[in-house]
């Protein structure tokens, strides 16, 4: 099910996600949304809509301090929060000894990261990413409209994965991230 889209532009972060609720061949077309911000984070999700309930409403995301580069406080603070979460909320599970969650695009601090089942952060050397059984339909238009404004860029790239995939469906929903605040030290 689904299909979530990202991609970063002049340091702004934008994810889009569709409506589709897939189970076997029965399909939903869910009012709650897939894309949402919490705090200074903005979230796309695939996986579960009890993940996406729990990333939306109890999730705390913890402050970064300035000192920690964003990719190490990725991995280790967001990550254990997440953890943390996600097993309070009944989601977490353990498969062969190891813990699982679900996979989704979270944008933070002008950049795009990809969470996955086994909670290791991925970050593309693109300017965008993808996740959902859409996932490589969408990659693709994502290439292929370079020059394109950030929000027809993933219209474009949902439209081709509703049109080539039995699970993604419109409402097609948007959120955006801004750059991220510049510190000015003060004198």
């Amino acid at each position: 099910m689904t299909c979530i889209v990202g991609l970063i532009n002049d340091g702004s972060v934008h994810i889009g996600g569709d409506s589709a609720g897939v189970v076997g061949y029965s399909l939903t077309v869910r009012a709650d949304r897939k894309v949402f911000r919490n705090k200074d984070f903005v979230f796309g999700f695939t996986s579960s809509f009890r993940m996406g309930q729990l990333l939306a409403h109890s999730f705390k995301p913890p402050k970064r301090h300035p000192d920690i580069d964003v990719y190490t406080f990725m991995v280790t603070e967001f990550v254990n929060a997440l953890r943390q979460c996600l097993k309070d909320g009944g989601y977490a599970e353990r498969h062969h000894e190891a813990e699982r969650g679900g996979t989704f695009l979270v944008g933070y601090a002008g950049r795009l990261f990809k969470i996955a089942g086994d909670y290791q952060v991925g970050e593309s050397a693109d300017d965008f990413d993808a996740c959902g059984c859409g996932e490589q339909i969408a990659l693709g238009a994502l290439l292929a409209s370079p020059n394109s404004p950030p929000r027809e860029r993933l219209t474009i790239a949902l439209q081709a994965a509703e049109r080539f995939s039995a699970g993604v469906r419109t409402p097609f929903h948007f959120e955006t991230l801004g750059p991220p605040h510049i510190q000015v030290p003060s004198n």
